[in-house]
């Protein structure tokens, strides 16, 4: 520890000096309390983030995650609690990417009769204000397609999100058991 205190070195000239000690044989518990407190908030914006919010532009992109896959799958899902278009002018997710597949489309799940229909869309419309769930169980999700490996619980890889005025960001999607969740209709739903 570096420190800077008014000293007795003040004797000898100087108005404070630099001491290479531990705060515990410098500072009295309470000081060294409040001292590692200021470090500590001081120390924060510079500490690796873990919160699962990325941007794009004006666009937020809230808790990407994916479901573990069984061992041969070749497709997966990414998913986000939400895409949120913060600004005021429309934007598109055109595309996306990964390490962890070949390729990656964006899709809508449609029910018809009793069944439900993926398809590929060429862009996601999110317009100004707009927040657009990419739930498990819900319309919309990216699908990973050609996966090289299974998703395991607890393993975390990046997608490269490309939107139209927003530009590319990479985001790390969190590979865990998706939650039942309880819908506005009081039907589950899926996390």
């Amino acid at each position: 520890l570096v420190a800077f205190f008014p000293s007795p070195c003040s004797s000898h000239g100087f108005r404070g000096c630099v001491i290479l000690r531990s705060m515990k044989t410098v500072l009295p518990p309470s000081r060294r309390a409040l001292l590692g407190a200021l470090f500590l908030m001081l120390a924060a914006p510079a500490l690796p983030v873990t919160a699962h919010d990325f941007t794009a532009g004006s666009v937020v992109v809230d808790h990407p995650y994916a479901a573990p896959t069984p061992a041969g799958a070749r497709s997966g899902a990414v998913y986000f609690r939400m895409l949120t278009n913060e600004g005021r002018q429309p934007d598109r997710l055109l595309s996306a990417r990964s390490p962890v597949a070949a390729r990656i489309e964006i899709h809508e799940s449609t029910m018809e009769g009793d069944v439900t229909r993926m398809r590929a869309l060429p862009a996601l419309e999110l317009a100004p204000g707009a927040a657009v769930p990419l739930r498990h169980g819900g319309r919309h999700h990216l699908m990973l397609m050609e996966l090289k490996q299974p998703l395991r619980d607890g393993d975390r890889f990046p997608v490269t999100l490309v939107f139209e005025r927003g530009g590319s960001t990479e985001v790390m999607v969190d590979v865990h058991p998706v939650r039942a969740a309880r819908t506005s209709a009081g039907g589950a739903a899926h996390h």
